[in-house]
């Protein structure tokens, strides 16, 4: 069987398919990966086939806008929406060709559902939070041109309904143009026709359960996370070992917040801890000759959480995923989208803190710590530790497996 899988975005959604894609190679299945031109070092290093899709997504994901920036015209958006969904038409179509399955992961994908339709095989959308699927138990996650009203004045039907509105008027002509292309009749719901009514949620049941919604069949796999055995290096080790376990920081993909790095040492010395922070895509720098602090690049950060005392994120789900599966208590700064859904989860679990919307200052972030640092809120994050599932990617790997399998037998009788 051959997979191809498919995402725009930060590493937060390609390492959910690459955690899959490896576990289909390890049952014996081709998988290859269409995302971004920034990770395809990366995928090369790990063995999967990549095609690049689109522009590089790491200046525009770290990048502060500038003040003086002029808004683009609706025309220059239109026009830039529509080359949007002829790139990925042109990118994708000569990779699926000979595949035998399409998945989707996370929401920008325009041309794949199309794909699968021209080649007659099966299309599969996954999502890596509850809150981005239409339910009547919550509202649509913010967006950085929309967000959903906080004063309770319009129902989440409703704010769904306005959410599938946007989705056709700004990518329904552009998809439908290529669709004609390729013979294929006009869709006139682009959400539902992106999502289906049948999505993954590869998300672990305990950190975010699915809230059973008529109309929509989510299958929930567990979150897509691969096992990590690289070792951690020498120096980081070094630092480890040199006194009581640190406080992680890393904001991963995100734009790290304004003068974050003097509010972290300011913050982590305040309640007596060391510091490991993460560079980041935010490039988020640290003063030289601070002997409590250590600066890092990427890691093994499944070994890495473990042998902390707490974890500050932007709340990615696979960072909350990752600290969840550790035990670590964590504490979330959230910024966009789906991040404010986990801040609320950890907070609800009793595994951390959620920061206060807005900018961390050294006084909120050693604020929250300490309420982070309690030992009830250590115990609690141990116990929770042994609820969150390790086998997401295997299941949703044999359930599609079986699946395409099935399929193969309907249609041979």
């Amino acid at each position: 069987m051959r997979v191809l899988l498919s995402t725009i975005g930060t590493r937060g959604d390609v390492q959910p398919l690459v955690a899959l894609a490896l576990q289909l190679i390890d049952l014996g299945h081709e998988a290859r990966i269409c995302a971004p031109p920034d990770f395809e070092e990366w995928l090369g290093t790990l063995g999967i086939p990549f095609v690049p899709v689109g522009p590089e997504v790491r200046q525009t994901a770290s990048a502060k806008p500038a003040a003086s920036q002029t808004p683009p015209t609706p025309e220059q958006i239109r026009q830039l929406l529509a080359e949007t969904v002829a790139g990925q038409f042109e990118a994708i179509t000569p990779a699926a060709k000979d595949c035998d399955v399409l998945v989707a992961g996370m929401a920008l994908q325009f041309a794949l559902h199309s794909l699968a339709e021209e080649l007659g095989i099966p299309y599969v959308y996954a999502a890596w939070c509850p809150i981005t699927l239409p339910s009547s138990h919550h509202a649509p996650p913010p967006m950085p041109s929309w967000t959903p009203p906080a004063d309770g004045t319009e129902d989440n039907q409703t704010l769904w309904a306005q959410d599938a509105k946007r989705w056709n008027d700004q990518f329904g002509a552009a998809i439908n143009l290529n669709r004609a292309t390729a013979a294929l009749a006009p869709v006139s719901d682009v959400r539902t026709h992106i999502f289906t009514d049948r999505p993954r949620l590869a998300a672990d049941q305990t950190l975010a359960p699915w809230p059973q919604t008529a109309g929509l069949d989510v299958v929930q796999t567990g979150a897509w996370i691969r096992a990590d055995h690289r070792q951690l290096p020498a120096e980081l080790e070094a630092f480890l070992d040199a006194g009581e376990p640190p406080i992680y920081f890393g904001f991963g993909s995100m734009r790290a917040p304004q003068d974050v790095s003097q509010a972290i040492i300011k913050a982590a010395r305040a309640v007596g801890r060391r510091a490991i922070v993460l560079r980041g895509w935010g490039g988020v720098t640290l003063p030289e000759s601070e002997p409590d602090c250590f600066s890092i690049e990427e890691v093994n950060l499944q070994a890495l959480f473990r042998r902390v005392a707490a974890v500050v994120h932007h709340g990615g789900a696979g960072t909350t995923t990752v600290a969840a599966q550790a035990g670590a208590p964590q504490m979330v700064v959230p910024q966009m989208y789906d991040q404010h859904y986990w801040a609320k989860r950890v907070q609800q679990l009793g595994i951390g803190r959620a920061h206060t919307p807005g900018s961390p200052s050294a006084e909120s972030l050693s604020e929250a710590l300490s309420q982070t640092l309690q030992p009830d809120v250590a115990d609690r994050a141990r116990a929770v530790a042994a609820l969150v599932r390790t086998d997401g990617a295997e299941i949703a790997a044999r359930r599609l497996i079986d699946e395409v399998s099935q399929r193969r037998m309907r249609l041979s009788v």
